[in-house]
């Protein structure tokens, strides 16, 4: 596999993993942080604009998923930089969001 194809694998993961908080947030109607916002990324956006933000996450997750290279689920070598993406993804958004939502509050023992 072209290395290209293993970053756009990666690309697609992250932008589909991206697309979920806010496409979610905007159908439940709810407000989220969205890079239209003020201040970008931490003030928040109205639900249109999070289920716009999200759905084109998706279609441009989609397109470097299903129109680069000859992406399969059941390859390793394709699954791989996917979930790294992904994962990559989850963790920034986890500290980032948890930073303005309390998420990230040190554990009490």
């Amino acid at each position: 596999m072209p290395w290209l194809h293993a970053v756009a694998y990666c690309f697609g993961g992250a932008l589909l993993t991206n697309a979920v908080p806010h496409f979610v947030r905007g159908v439940s109607g709810a407000p989220f942080q969205s890079p239209f916002a003020k201040p970008p990324g931490k003030g928040l956006s109205s639900s249109t604009v999070n289920v716009v933000w999200g759905f084109v996450n998706l279609v441009i997750a989609w397109l470097l998923l299903c129109h680069v290279g000859d992406f399969a689920l059941k390859a390793t070598q394709d699954v791989l930089p996917f979930g790294l993406g992904m994962l990559g993804m989850g963790l920034f958004m986890a500290r980032h969001f948890g930073g303005l939502h309390g998420g990230n509050a040190p554990e009490r023992s």
